[in-house]
């Protein structure tokens, strides 16, 4: 039987009262509206876990129920915080779990073969092209000093690069 919202502040109200048996019931009954309430929200393993939390919340905080209100909202209020609480604790865990040994190992293949491929692009380029784009956009240096290595004006290397990459961008579509 899943009871109503009538049905759990009367066993509620009982519980408050002292009443073991309309205690028990009422836990059963918190279960099975937990478990519901959870089946979408967590992994199926965690599941039980995180009910029998609020279960035990449920007991501690019993006294906090106010006859006078509805059950259903204050069980909701308990159930959201501790699954909100849940969810912080298994991201943190997820974040502790990731160390050196997720890392990507240190390859130059990948590297070497992007090397590769940028070549092959910047055969398609003028030479004043290529050599700012590599300058700016690969070694990092600024537009004064790109344009001071290679001699060309700083609003040339802007238009050199901007071209280039302009470019390389519909070689790169064409391939698709």
């Amino acid at each position: 039987m899943i009871a109503d919202e009538a049905s759990l502040a009367h066993l509620m109200r009982a519980s408050q009262g002292g009443d073991k048996a309309a205690y028990r019931v009422l836990l059963s009954e918190v279960q099975l509206w937990l478990e519901r309430y959870f089946r979408r929200r967590v992994a199926p393993a965690q599941l039980d876990d995180l009910v029998q939390e609020v279960l035990m919340a449920v007991h501690t905080k019993r006294a906090t129920w106010d006859p006078d209100r509805p059950f259903l909202p204050w069980l909701a209020a308990i159930a959201r915080y501790r699954w909100v609480d849940h969810l912080r604790k298994v991201y943190r865990h997820a974040e502790d779990e990731l160390g050196d040994w997720d890392a990507a190992e240190d390859s130059d293949e990948e590297a070497v073969m992007a090397r590769m491929s940028l070549e092959r692009l910047f055969v398609h380029l003028p030479d004043k092209q290529s050599e700012v784009i590599e300058l700016v956009k690969i070694e990092g240096l600024t537009i004064a000093e790109a344009s001071e290595r290679t001699g060309q004006s700083e609003s040339l290397v802007k238009v050199n690069i901007h071209r280039g990459l302009k470019k390389l961008s519909a070689l790169i579509e064409k391939a698709e």
